[in-house]
């Protein structure tokens, strides 16, 4: 079974840093695209962003300059840096992967993380 779990979320102060992870574990052939969704109170589930397996990124323009997603490819993990932040990024984290397993492609979610920017 495969399964992405997140870590990081918390309080932060308006202003501060926050550090997400996610992995993915189970029987995993490859992993294409791997992102970051935030769902707010109220509001429908948006991109925050994405990066392929060959490094390519995308933001959501509401996080350019403020957050960096990476991933490292051998251990199945992409993180997200986020900095600068704002109490309007409050919400739930998701990780998204596109991946295979053996000859299926999935698409998997994460549990979600809480995130919550004080002012």
């Amino acid at each position: 079974q495969v399964q992405l779990v997140e870590s990081g979320g918390g309080l932060v102060q308006a202003g501060g840093p926050l550090r997400l992870s996610c992995q993915a574990s189970g029987s995993i052939s490859t992993i294409n695209a791997m992102g970051w969704y935030r769902q707010a109170p109220g509001k429908q589930r948006e991109l925050v962003a994405t990066i392929t397996s060959g490094g390519s990124t995308m933001y959501a323009d509401s996080v350019k300059d403020r957050f960096t997603i990476s991933r490292d490819n051998a251990k199945n993990t992409v993180n997200l840096q986020m900095s600068s932040l704002k109490p309007e990024d409050t919400a739930v984290y998701y990780c998204n992967a596109a991946l295979r397993v053996v000859l299926e492609w999935l698409e998997v979610w994460g549990q979600g993380t809480l995130v919550t920017v004080s002012s």
